[in-house]
């Protein structure tokens, strides 16, 4: 009966140092995150309030799990062999988990400082485009290598899924043929997102014209891509679509575009008139950008002219403005001051 309770009172000894290592790792990530938080309302810096808003979850599951192997010579010298070999299992499973779900997160954490080095809500945000897509890119790729080899090591830690592999090994080769055949358009999407973060044919918020449709590129993961359309609806197409077909990216180069506008008019109008108007317009929009304009006489038939106005804006947004607004202000010139030449039918009666 003595030894019973002696071996109750070393079991209960050994968790409570194990109950203690947990909360004591819970009262350390408590003070250290209270403090961290302190300090980043303190200051203007996102580098911080970044560490306290990613790194918070994985180090209050790490801090608890270092503690625990602090005080692991004394936990396991009370406790059964078996219980010894479950615990270093169990331990271990948690501490490569915590390990790279705190890589994943830093990860975030470096992403979010990069990005306030280069900010894309500014006029000219090419390079910061192509940063923030290259970035996010990377940052996906990184955490699905990390996620892998975080699950590999813990399967490997196993010995029966080592001895699975050994048997395995041989018939790898037909295995990755098979796989290879079943996951074609999988994996020819993901190396198309590796190929599109290196190559760049498109970037974050670039202006595009995808399946007839006008958008903004709103996020690019590694097997698809979401177009804002101009009306807030989504279009996802495969990333693979990006790489195989032609589209149209008007800020590929720079965000800056020329702008038409087409006018029909009788032979009788002014074309001298109807350019000083179009310029006196341009220069009263703000949407203009003060670089080009330009009014030619582009084609004719037996009733019309077809003039175009040609006019520069900053982006794209600008460019659909002035032309809407340059449209309505040269057909209400045209109508004020020479109704004469409106579009008009002519016939020729011979009376009889």
């Amino acid at each position: 009966m003595t030894s019973f309770l002696r071996y109750i009172e070393m079991y209960l000894q050994s968790v409570g140092f194990l109950a203690g290592a947990i909360i004591i790792g819970f009262l350390v990530h408590l003070i250290l995150f209270a403090v961290l938080k302190r300090i980043s309302e303190q200051t203007e810096s996102v580098v911080d309030d970044s560490l306290v808003q990613h790194l918070r979850s994985p180090v209050r599951l790490l801090l608890p799990i270092l503690l625990i192997y602090i005080f692991l010579p004394v936990i396991e010298a009370n406790v059964p062999g078996l219980v010894r070999v479950y615990l270093d299992r169990i331990l271990y499973i948690l501490l490569v988990t915590a390990v790279a779900w705190l890589l994943i997160r830093f990860i975030a954490v470096l992403e979010d400082f990069i990005f306030t080095q280069y900010q894309i809500d500014v006029k000219d945000n090419l390079r910061a485009r192509k940063i923030h897509t290259q970035i996010q890119m990377l940052r996906k790729i990184l955490t699905v290598a990390i996620f892998i080899l975080a699950l590999s090591v813990i399967l490997m830690s196993f010995q029966k899924f080592r001895q699975l592999g050994t048997g395995l090994l041989a018939s790898a080769g037909l295995a990755g043929i098979i796989i290879g055949f079943a996951a074609q358009r999988t994996l020819g999407n993901l190396l198309a997102g590796i190929q599109m973060a290196i190559t760049q044919p498109i970037r974050l918020d670039d202006v595009v014209i995808v399946e007839g449709e006008w958008g903004r590129i709103e996020e690019i993961t590694l097997t698809y891509v979401v177009v804002r359309i101009w009306d807030l609806r989504r279009l996802i197409l495969p990333i693979s679509y990006f790489i195989e077909k032609p589209f149209q990216n008007w800020t590929r180069v720079s965000a800056d575009l020329l702008g038409t506008v087409y006018l029909y008019v009788d032979y009788t109008v002014p074309i001298g008139e109807v350019r000083d108007a179009l310029h006196r317009i341009l220069q009263e929009s703000k949407y203009w950008d003060g670089q080009v304009w330009r009014l030619h006489t582009t084609d004719i038939d037996r009733q019309t002219i077809e003039l175009r106005a040609l006019m520069s804006a900053a982006d794209s947004s600008s460019a659909w403005e002035l032309r809407c607004e340059v449209r309505e202000k040269l057909i209400e010139f045209v109508r004020e001051n020479y109704p004469d030449s409106l579009p008009k039918f002519r016939a020729d009666l011979n009376k009889q």
